[in-house]
């Protein structure tokens, strides 16, 4: 296993980590506090914070190697402001996927509507999937709602194939793909 990073780069991204300090700044509301313990400008679109951010948080405190595999913040490099986030669910091999994926990883990420239709999200996919692969994962799981476009056309490009789907509580439907890579194969 190659050493692991903190900040995965991209051609024109940053994926930051969300370290417990800026999540429990997040979660108390102090932007500017969040602002600075990020490092960068974040838009008005992340606030107020999910629900999410305090399980996350609460997942790093638990087991502090874990937080490697929890949120990032998507950062354009050259403005650097934060247009999304992107997260692995768990750590690898997780039960909940084990008959599904085993081996694999879910993951999800969100970017802000102001910086939509430029390929953030594509990029930092990639990225993501580079840096789990590095680490010896290889089989990546995508959960997505049948009327999600932009999402299901991402998973399209990167040769996601559809192998169930499940009722959110939040969400609603959502179709679950899967895509294994042999090593060094994401492209």
């Amino acid at each position: 296993m190659s050493e692991i990073s903190t900040t995965i780069h991209a051609e024109r991204l940053d994926l930051l980590l969300m370290t417990p300090a800026f999540l429990e700044a997040a979660i108390s509301g102090d932007q500017a506090k969040a602002a600075q313990l990020l490092g960068v400008a974040i838009p008005a679109a992340w606030w107020p914070v999910s629900h999410f951010t305090q399980m996350r948080l609460e997942q790093a405190r638990r087991d502090p190697a874990f937080q490697l595999w929890l949120d990032r913040a998507i950062v354009l490099r050259q403005q650097q402001t934060m247009v999304g986030h992107i997260n692995f669910h768990t750590a690898p091999d997780p039960e909940y996927l084990r008959d599904l994926a085993p081996g694999g990883i879910e993951f999800g990420y969100t970017v802000f509507p102001q910086f939509r239709r430029q390929g953030y999200a594509t990029e930092a996919c990639l990225a993501l999937m580079t840096w789990a692969q590095q680490q010896q994962v290889t089989r990546f799981v995508l959960s997505i709602s049948p009327e999600n476009q932009p999402s299901l056309h991402i998973a399209a490009h990167f040769g996601f194939v559809k192998i169930g789907s499940h009722m959110d509580e939040e969400d609603g439907l959502e179709d679950i793909y899967e895509r294994r890579f042999a090593p060094g194969a994401i492209q």
